[in-house]
């Protein structure tokens, strides 16, 4: 038996969110541990899939919405030791780094303001993440008017120098 399923994961207002795979029970709290040490005001929550033993969501966050939210999602992808985080007050660039070296992380599916699908496949041991879908389809590629609107908005934001 092999079934593919997808589950949309919708963005809260101002929020992004990180896909993963770990390995090892204490990812929740490393990965914890990680976000409060890389942007001091982010707000966040973590919903990791416990794939041995009792086989729970363990979650945890400093922000009650957000913490409940990837508990759900967690529960509904419930995909091997897959993660999934939720930020506020931060983007993926802000954290990545430190995510990508907690021992535990194996690897990084998306990381994105995007509405994404995870595309799993179930077989009868269990389920995995095949891939994500990441936003929508390209429209075309970049003017020179394009090129001039991407770097004035990566200063306005502070990303690049003026």
């Amino acid at each position: 038996m092999l079934e593919f399923k997808t589950v949309k994961i919708e963005m809260p207002e101002d929020c992004n969110v990180i896909l993963g795979m770990a390995h090892f029970i204490k990812t929740v709290e490393d990965l914890y541990e990680a976000l409060v040490n890389a942007v001091p005001n982010i707000k966040f929550g973590i919903g990791f899939c416990e794939s041995s033993g009792p086989c729970l969501i363990r979650h945890e966050g400093n922000d009650e919405e957000l913490r409940q939210l990837a508990a759900e999602k967690a529960f509904e992808i419930a995909c091997g030791h897959s993660f999934i985080i939720f930020i506020k007050n931060a983007y993926p660039v802000n954290v990545l780094d430190k995510i990508k070296s907690v021992p535990e992380v194996c690897t990084v599916y998306a990381a994105t303001a995007n509405p994404i699908e995870v595309i799993i496949a179930e077989t009868e041991r269990g389920r995995g993440i095949v891939g994500v879908i990441d936003g929508l389809r390209s429209k075309g590629i970049e003017t020179e008017e394009d090129i001039k609107a991407r770097k004035e908005f990566l200063r306005k934001i502070g990303y690049k120098l003026g």
